[in-house]
């Protein structure tokens, strides 16, 4: 399985940016996806996560209301849409995937598979 993100970029405070990420090289119906960050000295975040078949979405709190997680299962991509942002969403963004069933789906302990990561600069 091979994750490609994309969309990152600098953007002021309140603005929106669209992330993508491609994925290849499997069977995705039966996977979890998730949107995770890392700000520089800090350790990788859950921010979103969905069910690739079933439409089930998951958020961190920090980013409820403001970004939105989907995907297009023909095309094998997952969004993160991410409005009214703020300097605290400064990260590297990376995309992963499960295959899990048990356990939580907000822990980078639970997935399999992960992009690099695409920068997000939230300028204020």
């Amino acid at each position: 399985v091979q994750l490609q993100a994309s969309g990152g970029g600098l953007v002021q405070a309140g603005g929106s940016l669209r992330l993508s990420c491609a994925a290849s090289g499997g069977t995705f119906g039966a996977y979890v996806m998730g949107w995770f960050r890392q700000a520089l000295g800090k350790e990788r975040e859950f921010v979103a996560a969905i069910n690739w078949s079933g439409g089930w979405t998951s958020y961190a709190d920090s980013v409820k209301g403001r970004f939105t997680i989907s995907r297009d299962s023909a095309s094998n991509t997952m969004y993160l849409q991410m409005n009214s942002l703020k300097p605290e969403d400064t990260a590297g963004y990376y995309c992963a995937a499960t295959l899990t069933r048990s356990g939580s789906y907000s822990l980078v302990s639970s997935y399999n598979y992960w992009g690099h990561g695409t920068l997000v600069t939230v300028s204020s």
